[in-house]
């Protein structure tokens, strides 16, 4: 399975990326025209999501929605980060979308989200190609 890796860095301890342009990117760089993409996050303290990309609001209240649900409570983990590590299990580490005519088949207002919760990090994140033949079936 082919796949190409994209590194997010990020500037703060909590953030929202829209990567959607690089995901594009690397769709082209695979030469992948119908099938889907698996994104994956290695990070146990980041994850990916799709939601609106029109609204640069959006990537705030994704922000704010996580941090106040998974508040800054006493954990036992020693390193300090458990909300971080909550947040990214609630949103998860991996995606899996339609690509059409080379291009992710997302609705007219999505986007792809990079979620970081535990920064400034310099992190990766992995797209892999699943081609599809004509007839729908794995190429």
């Amino acid at each position: 399975m082919r796949h190409v890796e994209i590194t997010v860095s990020t500037r703060a301890h909590d953030e929202v990326l829209d990567i959607t342009g690089r995901v594009e990117e690397a769709i082209r760089e695979l030469g992948l025209a119908e099938g889907f993409v698996v994104l994956f996050c290695p990070h146990t303290t980041a994850a990916l999501t799709v939601n609106e990309a029109a609204d640069p609001d959006v990537r705030h209240d994704v922000n704010a929605a996580m941090a106040a649900m998974v508040p800054g409570i006493p954990f036992r983990h020693a390193e300090g980060n458990s909300p971080a590590h909550f947040r990214s299990a609630l949103l998860g580490p991996t995606l899996m979308l339609p690509v059409e005519g080379g291009r992710l088949a997302l609705g007219t207002w999505q986007g792809v989200y990079f979620c970081e919760f535990d920064g400034p990090r310099r992190r990766r994140v992995r797209v892999y190609s699943l081609p599809v033949d004509r007839a729908g079936g794995p190429a």
